[in-house]
């Protein structure tokens, strides 16, 4: 079957630039996701209570989704109207649900965290999407909404975590949005990130203002501005609460925890990061308050959780969010933990009617759930994984490997024998959530991966053996110093994702780097110290990180480290290095002595993210830094052709906001370089010199890390999981200038010949989820209908295989006129298959009967071929959707041409089609399969032929009786008649089976007998067995006697029929 698609941008007719080539081209890819489809970090989550099956949440860099079905489906609303993707804050109108207000960037301030643009809206439930504001904010921990007045709205805004503004406090609006005024703010260095708003009575506020900022080597969590304020005449006027009796004396307070109860009005609760602090209880609006609960438990990296939901109906209940989910029914007095789907906990959403009826956000997504707690809905069902590095190995299909946030490392098939990517197609390749992962060349099943975070010890690294499943731990240096301690303690310093890999040139050492570069070549049971500290080691930056009150120092904070580290792809003895405290090096002596190379325009104290060495000229590198660290949002990239004595600045095109933290060079084309940024990718066809954005279906999010493989790049985001451009031929082809001036019908990737079975499952419906088995385990996907009116198949807890057939792209600067024709022909000139358009009568007969058409609009199409030949004739009007195969057989790998006409000329690409690499099928038996599949299909459309003229014949004879009941002639006619139809019918069904409307079952016949043929010759790559020849055989005889009598009964009955009609003077049935 040949379907197309239309995808693109429209162009006006006229001469054609190179621009216009790329502009339309990468406006209109085709992103493949792959998954992981367990959730990503969830900070914000609402419900809607006039809907119980509504429910929304904002992942932290992967936008807004929405359930309308109780969790078991979501969907990202958000993808093309937002800006960025991280979501920090949402909530929706109890008086209007319609509307939805959505704070951008979290406020859990990791040293991952990705900053928002300020407060979008939506109107219609999530449809469509305005930025209404407050866009240098960049971190927003709640918004609050007036209970009968939607335009009416809270926002707590804690400003920029790695600097300090003057946008940060507490906002209101009065006209949904158009305006806002700052109604609390304390200084430039604290802001909000807790808010609450008594529902009862909007007039009343408690918010928590917090004094924070992180550096590039350390959290500072504290200050005399962090506090508690109230206000009583919504936000006119605020009183600050802090130092009221009751609440800690402490001269320094951290992240406050601030809630009231529905239930009861002037209970308020506040959970205070001090030294003294602990959970308090105020139950006169603030004016006094009550330690009543000092568990470590409750409050434990204060930075990072710290918010509390009271019950809307009971007074004495309250939920405390923190590594697990705590709630208490007297007070807060204890404590009991109910089970998590993940755990870190984040945000929680309680129906005011129903108070068993909950949605939970924690960093392993959204969940659901309507007993209060005592089960949750699925969270392996949202893409928003925030990967780091990615790499993958050389199996057919290639697996990809990649470390998720607060989860574990992954690896994933980029497709599978099941037709998508399952869950279960999954799994853990040691590692943990951080770092790098590395696979051994000489030995793929042996995989090393980083784990700081996962475990113990600074500069964890584990390795996996596959064959066994067994972990173990060869840290470089195990000795724990624990979370209380600063990087200066450390024997060694090991950043969160340090670099970890083999080398290519000795396939068994293994290179490692902390703030030295560490050997081994024994998997690492033993390290060899490479190098000196190559960081700038500035003692001021390695002291514990925290604040003032609580230390946290899991890794992500030790600082004057080598974050990047690359080997030479033709040069053994060279090394490329580059520090998260500004400097990039060189060694070409295997790392015993180093050169500072770092380019003269990179400001100071920069992170160097990645180093990426030319697979095609030895001196030259790419380097990508960023100084979002220190509050600076300028994109850094450089590229060197003489080894770093001189650099150029790459950036031109990209936005000058828009931070940098990847670039690499196209394996198989000099001077095509990729990009990853901190909202998305982008692309240079002249080695930097321009950038353009890589568009199409991939979403806003940050992308940190981007691999090339053959000729697909798979990219790994830090918020919407793993994505593929499965081709980037048309892109190689552009870099490399061959797209002419005009019509322009893009090269073609070698294809591989590989045989995907998809499971049972029952037949989709538009606007339903269906569902296929994959292996053991069940896929949902929704049937969405594209720009040319076919459907596809978007999967909602999987990924899809890639395309499993021939993408023919082509761009054409105006609309052809008359037709467009393409046409796939074999290397000896034989058509396999061909498809034609007439543009000038879109509506004819011809173009509606194919229900297919070549599109050939401005701009770039695309065409897709699934590697098939013709199928059989068709079977009109019956129902035989469980026997009709309606495909050819698959073509040969071979080489062939695919030739594209428009209004008359042609253009032609060659296409090789390979065998799948993991059979080992001679060609002669693959050929000997397709002889008897075409030989079947023949038959087939011989049977199919046969029925629709029967049809055809009796449906004239029957007109004809009609015609003449009142005749003269009638008897003879009808007896003639009647005897030629009863003949017919015989025919007919033994070559098909009739009765396929009936509940009763009939034998099958010569049509379903050729379909279920096919099925067991095609099923596996191969010479069929010799029982598919003889069924055959003994089919196709039976086949020409049947058609041999109903040639008899056409020169007989039916021309006796004829004879009756004629002497009625009526002309004959044909």
């Amino acid at each position: 079957m040949l379907v197309a698609e239309l995808g693109g941008m429209g162009m006006t007719a006229g001469a054609t630039s190179a621009k216009d080539v790329s502009g339309s081209l990468l406006g209109s890819l085709d992103w493949r996701l792959i998954g992981p489809f367990r959730g990503g970090r969830v900070v914000a989550v609402t419900g809607v209570v006039s809907d119980r099956e509504t429910y929304y949440f904002g992942a932290v860099a992967g936008g807004v989704w929405k359930t309308t079905d109780g969790g078991v489906v979501w969907r990202n609303v958000s993808d093309g109207q937002f800006n960025t993707g991280a979501v920090g804050a949402i909530a929706v109108s109890v008086s209007d649900p319609n509307v939805i207000y959505a704070g951008t960037g979290e406020t859990s301030i990791r040293g991952d965290v990705s900053h928002g643009d300020g407060v979008y809206k939506s109107t219609d439930g999530g449809k469509t999407w305005a930025n209404v504001g407050l866009s240098d904010t960049r971190h927003i921990g709640r918004i609050r909404i007036h209970p009968t007045n939607p335009d009416v709205v809270y926002v707590a805004a804690l400003g920029h975590t790695w600097g300090q503004n003057e946008e940060r406090g507490v906002f209101r609006t009065t006209d949904g949005g158009k305006s806002w005024q700052k109604v609390l703010y304390k200084s430039d260095r604290a802001g909000s990130h807790d808010l609450w708003l008594d529902p009862s009575n909007p007039r009343v506020l408690y918010a928590a203002i917090w004094q924070a900022q992180r550096f590039p080597n350390a959290l500072s969590s504290g200050g005399e501005d962090s506090g508690i304020w109230k206000s009583v005449d919504g936000g006119d006027t605020w009183v600050e609460l802090t130092r009221k009796p009751g609440l800690p004396t402490d001269a320094v307070l951290g992240k406050i925890g601030i809630a009231g109860s529905p239930a009861q009005p002037d209970r308020v609760w506040a959970l205070i990061e001090a030294v003294n602090g602990g959970l308090f209880r105020s139950d006169d609006g603030g004016e006094t308050w009550e330690k009543v609960n000092t568990e470590a438990k409750l409050r434990t990296r204060a930075w990072y959780y710290m918010h509390m939901i009271p019950d809307p109906r009971d007074p004495n209940t309250v939920y405390v969010l923190n590594y697990n989910f705590w709630k208490s029914i007297d007070g807060g007095k204890t404590f009991t933990e109910i089970p998590s789907r993940h755990g870190d906990e984040q945000d929680l959403w309680i129906d005011p009617d129903d108070t068993q009826r909950m949605i939970k956000g924690d960093d392993g997504g959204g969940c659901v759930t309507y007993n209060g707690g005592r089960s949750w809905s699925s969270i392996m069902n949202q893409p928003t994984a925030q990967l780091y590095h990615v790499t993958t190995d050389n199996a057919y299909p290639f697996r990809i490997y990649a470390s998720q946030q607060d989860n574990s490392a992954v690896s994933i098939p980029s497709a599978t024998v099941n037709g998508t990517i399952h869950e279960r197609d999954s799994y853990t390749p040691g590692g943990g959530e951080s770092g790098y992962i590395a696979l051994k060349p000489s030995d793929p099943d042996i995989i090393v991966a980083g784990g700081i975070g996962s475990g113990n010890f600074n500069g964890r690294l584990i390795k996996y053996n596959h064959r066994t499943g067994q972990w173990k731990n060869i840290t470089v240096w195990p000795d724990l110093a624990g979370m209380g301690s600063g990087a200066g303690s450390l024997k060694y310093r090991f950043q969160w994702t340090y670099p970890i890999f083999y080398s290519r040139h000795e396939v068994d050492t293994l290179y490692v780097a902390g703030n030295r570069i560490f050997r081994s070549t024994d998997d690492g049971m033993t390290w060899e110290i490479v190098s000196d500290d190559i960081t700038r080691n500035d003692p001021s930056k390695l002291g514990p990180s925290g604040g003032p009150i609580t230390k946290d120092n899991t890794g992500a904070e030790a600082y004057c480290t080598i974050f990047a580290l690359a080997e030479s792809p033709q040069e053994p003895n060279t090394l490329w290095a580059g520090t998260d405290d500004g400097l990039v090096k060189i060694s070409k002596d295997r790392g015993k002595t180093w050169e500072d190379i770092t380019p003269p325009a990179l400001p100071e104290w920069a992170l160097i993210s990645i180093i990426d060495p030319s697979e095609h000229h030895a001196g030259t590198a790419y380097v990508a830094a960023t100084r979002y660290k220190s509050d600076d949002t300028t994109p850094y990239l450089f590229k060197t052709s003489d080894y770093g004595k001189t650099w150029t600045t790459i950036t031109n095109g990209i936005p000058s906001t828009d931070f940098t933290r990847t670039i690499r060079e196209d394996k198989a084309q000099q001077g095509l370089l990729y990009a990853g940024t901190e909202t998305g990718a982008y692309v240079s066809f002249d080695d930097g010199a321009n950038w353009q954005r890589l568009g199409g279906n991939f979403p806003v999010a940050p992308v940190y890390d981007l691999i090339i493989k053959g000729h697909s790049l798979v990219v790994a985001t830090h918020g919407r999981s793993i994505w593929m451009l499965d081709d980037l031929t048309p892109l190689r082809q552009m870099a490399s200038g061959r797209t002419g001036n005009g019509v322009t019908l893009f090269e073609l990737p070698s294809k591989v010949r590989f045989n995907p079975v998809i499971g049972f499952g029952g037949s989709p419906q538009k606007g339903y989820v269906s569902y296929h088995a994959a292996s053991t385990s069940h896929v949902s996907y929704e049937q969405v209908e594209q720009p040319d009116g076919t459907m596809k198949n978007v999967y909602v807890d999987a990924a899809a295989n890639p395309y499993d057939g021939v993408i023919v792209s082509y761009y054409l600067p105006e609309a052809a006129k008359q037709s467009a024709d393409l046409a796939v022909v074999d290397n000896q000139g034989n058509t396999v298959r061909s498809f034609t358009t007439k543009v000038a009568d879109a509506s004819s007969e011809e173009s509606a009967a194919s229900g297919q058409k070549v599109p050939a609009a401005a701009g770039v199409n695309r065409f897709h071929w699934d590697m098939r030949y013709e199928p059989a004739a068709t079977l009109e009007g019956q129902e035989l959707a469980d026997w009709d195969k309606p495909v050819g057989p698959k073509a040969l790998p071979g080489s062939y041409t695919v030739r594209l006409t428009i209004d008359g000329a042609t253009h032609e690409q060659p296409l090789e089609i390979v065998p799948d690499p993991r059979l080992d099928t001679p060609a002669e038996a693959l050929q000997e399969q397709l002889d008897l599949l075409l030989k079947i299909r023949d038959r087939l459309s011989d049977t199919n032929r046969a029925v629709s003229r029967v049809r055809k014949v009796r449906t004239q004879v029957e007109d004809w009786e009609k015609r003449v009941k009142d005749s003269d002639a009638a008897e003879s006619v009808q007896a003639a008649g009647k005897d030629a139809r009863e003949a017919l019918t015989a025919i007919e069904t033994e070559l098909v089976d009739t009765t396929t409307d009936s509940p009763l079952m009939a034998p099958s016949r010569l049509f379903e007998k050729l379909n279920a043929l096919t099925e067991f010759v095609s099923l596996a790559e191969g010479a069929p067995a010799k029982q598919g020849y003889e069924v055959f055989d003994e089919l196709s005889t039976r086949l020409d006697d049947l058609l041999e009598t109903l040639d008899g009964v056409i020169s007989s009955k039916v021309r006796v029929f004829n004879e009756a009609i004629s002497a009625a003077k009526l002309p004959p049935v044909g």
